[in-house]
């Protein structure tokens, strides 16, 4: 089925208020692999309490609700829906615990054709509860691959992301996935069936469950804590990237990156298969 334009924009998404512990902070660095090295002190300070930072991608998770997904107005198939795009701008650190508030709007759609799917567009914005500061604006494009052919543009479209520059790396790391991985990375939040449950993977054409494309983007942010930042979170500015192709859970991921003053190039690798899986990558740091 199509989408319905004039519907998927006028949706009203109620706010999400959410209180997040240490607790979550931890989980889901664990999530995204940090800790795979217990010894690491760098990693260790997103996982051990005692002066504990976040993750700055854990913004994707915080106030985030995807029931609007299935209002049956929408006409979005979620089980034949992919991430394509996701960019995180971090207004402000983001703190270890706290409570706050999202605010999610579809903000455009584009229509690829019929049996060709569309891209929908949504903007979140997450601010602080109790002063209302707003701590991070995440910005996301679905791929809803069965549900093209209402035709034309609709609301807005994100600017696009630029591309890697065309020469050698400068930095690169490996970074392991466990085959629990999208099992962990779940409990963050985003329980879609597709990451958990392999009837609905066959479905969808992969031959298991996949991982949350989101979970990659943390285990990209990750690296540029790694190589470029010295563990401090507070450094990243905006971090994004294209989704490019799945990754499978226990597979590693090869995060290249290009050094451009303030700004960061990525991409990933699934070094398993030389499969790129996350293009398209960038991030600004803080001096």
């Amino acid at each position: 089925m199509a989408i319905v334009p004039d519907r998927a924009l006028a949706l009203r998404i109620p706010e999400l208020a959410q209180n997040y512990t240490e607790r979550d902070a931890i989980l889901y660095a664990l999530g995204i692999g940090i800790g795979h090295d217990s010894t690491d002190p760098g990693q260790l300070g997103f996982v051990y309490e005692q002066g504990l930072k976040a993750v700055p991608t854990m913004a994707v998770v915080l106030g985030e609700t995807m029931d609007w997904v299935h209002d049956p107005g929408l006409g979005m198939d979620v089980n034949q829906s992919l991430h394509g795009e996701e960019r995180v701008i971090l207004h402000r650190p983001l703190a270890p615990q706290g409570r706050v508030v999202g605010q999610t709007r579809v903000i455009g759609l584009a229509d690829k054709g019929p049996g060709r799917g569309a891209l929908v567009h949504s903007r979140k914005e997450l601010r602080d509860a109790g002063t209302g500061a707003l701590i991070a604006t995440t910005l996301r494009t679905a791929f809803a691959r069965a549900d093209g052919g209402f035709g034309g543009l609709h609301g807005e479209s994100p600017a696009p992301l630029p591309a890697v520059p065309d020469r050698a790396p400068d930095l690169f790391c490996d970074l392991p996935t466990l085959q629990q991985s999208a099992l962990i990375y779940r409990l963050s939040g985003d329980r879609i069936p597709l990451h958990a449950d392999p009837a609905v993977a066959r479905a969808a054409g992969f031959e298991r469950p996949i991982l949350h494309g989101l979970c990659s983007l943390g285990i990209a942010c990750h690296a540029i804590l790694r190589l470029v930042c010295g563990y401090d979170p507070d450094r990243i500015a905006e971090i994004g990237c294209r989704f490019s192709a799945p990754v499978y859970p226990g597979e590693t991921l090869r995060v290249e990156l290009w050094r451009a003053g303030r700004a960061v190039h990525f991409r990933a690798l699934v070094a398993e298969r030389q499969a790129v899986v996350l293009s398209n990558g960038h991030a600004t740091l803080r001096e």
